[in-house]
């Protein structure tokens, strides 16, 4: 399908039939589909959530529901919010970090509270995001994606042998040849799909080995459906389903990596202008996708659902079939609306089993720490690049690592220096700024 259309819809204000929208719309609900509720799994479960439980159906459906809604954000619009080019928007596991720390410590009432404003706070950073990006350079931009995968890799590794909590950790289960068994399928089901098919298949080859994956803990009766048999057909959305909680050093966390997300946006908007359309991304729609984002971040918290960016895989399918069309990503979020009023769905997925899930998140959070090098790629790696590399990382991820080396530290300070992406954003922007450059 994807050779046939190329080079046929330049214009995102193409309307392509219904027959050929509706199957390249599902093509991108279906390459960000795994990604998109894997952070909400990973928030409930440091939040302390039973696993397969209604509070966490809720936050999967969230997940599902507001990145549909923050798509049409997007690619429909409202006045000046919206790019209105083909981008796809999403849970970002960006915040991950953060936001698990602080639902661990302090609460998801917290959590969720500083992504509404942390939200707001994005939404006003449209206004002059153009002004900021000299603050990010790829050096600064590779490090913080760098760190947010390094950070993640145990979270998935603990996944895929039985859990990140810490009674699934002393469980004899834990590292078991089960549990790794599932989760190598995942990989290698996934790993097979993306390399050996194309279009469609190759674009959700980690929505298929978890599927594969979870085919596989089904036969071996790691599966339970209790939940799905009591899940209601329609979802019922609460405001603020945690309560209204103010903590600043959460804030400040989530509008740190925000600003990273911003930036991150900025790019995603000027690669479908130009992957799409052969163009630079104008000033309006790169103002209108930082709104959108921001927008689509405050609204999910409201209700429960985490930060929402762009995805980048989604800006790799716009090239890869030439469909600059909006529409078709409109259908795309219309599609991730429905899976969200139906929490039959959400039932299902917080079914997988965490060794399902932990092989598909090794492989996600593998490309995330892979995609921080790609953008490091773009730096001369002299001395004082790889100084700064160097002290960053060891600062952001050495802090994370040993929470207690910091434990003097005042609540709001310590949240911030052991969430690793923010020691390593702060760490990179100042030296960069700081230190000379070498001739």
């Amino acid at each position: 399908m994807a050779g046939t259309t190329t080079g046929t819809y330049r214009d995102p204000n193409a309307t392509p039939p219904l027959a050929q929208a509706v199957p390249l719309g599902l093509q991108h609900v279906l390459a960000m589909f795994a990604s998109n509720v894997t952070p909400s799994i990973i928030v409930a479960g440091a939040a302390g959530l039973a696993f397969g439980g209604p509070e966490q159906i809720y936050l999967i459906q969230m997940a599902m529901l507001f990145a549909g809604i923050a798509t049409l954000f997007q690619t429909v619009g409202i006045g000046s919010v919206g790019a209105r080019l083909p981008i796809m928007q999403g849970t970002s596991f960006a915040f991950v970090g953060v936001l698990a720390g602080v639902a661990a410590t302090q609460g998801l009432g917290v959590a969720l509270t500083a992504c509404i404003i942390g939200g707001v706070i994005h939404f006003i950073l449209g206004a002059f995001i153009g002004k900021l990006r000299w603050l990010f350079p790829p050096l600064v931009t590779g490090l913080v994606i760098l760190a947010i995968g390094l950070y993640l890799i145990p979270v998935a590794i603990k996944y895929a042998a039985g859990g990140a909590a810490k009674f699934q950790m002393e469980a004899a289960s834990f590292g078991s040849l089960m549990h790794w068994s599932v989760a190598l399928t995942v990989i290698i089901v996934a790993l097979a799909v993306k390399f050996f098919s194309k279009g469609m298949l190759s674009n959700a080859a980690i929505l298929i080995g978890l599927i594969a994956g979870y085919v596989l803990a089904i036969m071996m009766g790691m599966v339970k459906f209790d939940a799905v048999g009591k899940a209601a057909w329609l979802t019922s959305i609460k405001p603020l389903p945690y309560g209204f909680d103010f903590s600043i050093g959460a804030v400040i966390a989530v509008t740190l990596v925000s600003i990273v997300s911003a930036i991150e946006t900025v790019g995603d908007a000027s690669a479908t202008a130009k992957a799409g359309a052969g163009r630079d991304a104008t000033d309006a729609e790169i103002q209108g996708a930082t709104y959108a984002d921001g927008l689509g971040t405050a609204v999910a918290g409201v209700f429960g659902g985490l930060p929402n960016t762009s995805f980048s895989q989604n800006v790799g399918i716009v090239g890869m079939t030439g469909i600059m069309s909006r529409h078709v990503v409109t259908i795309a979020g219309l599609i991730m609306i429905i899976c969200g009023l139906l929490p039959k769905i959400g039932a299902v997925i917080a079914s997988m089993p965490l060794p399902v899930l932990g092989g598909g998140v090794i492989v996600m959070f593998g490309m995330v720490a892979s995609a921080g090098l790609n953008v490091l790629t773009e730096v001369k790696m002299n001395r004082r690049n790889m100084v700064i590399i160097a002290i960053s990382l060891a600062a952001g991820l050495g802090l994370n690592l040993v929470p207690t080396a910091v434990q003097y530290l005042p609540g709001v300070v310590k949240t911030l220096m052991t969430s690793a992406v923010a020691p390593t954003a702060l760490c990179a922007i100042v030296l960069n700024l700081v230190l000379p450059e070498e001739e």
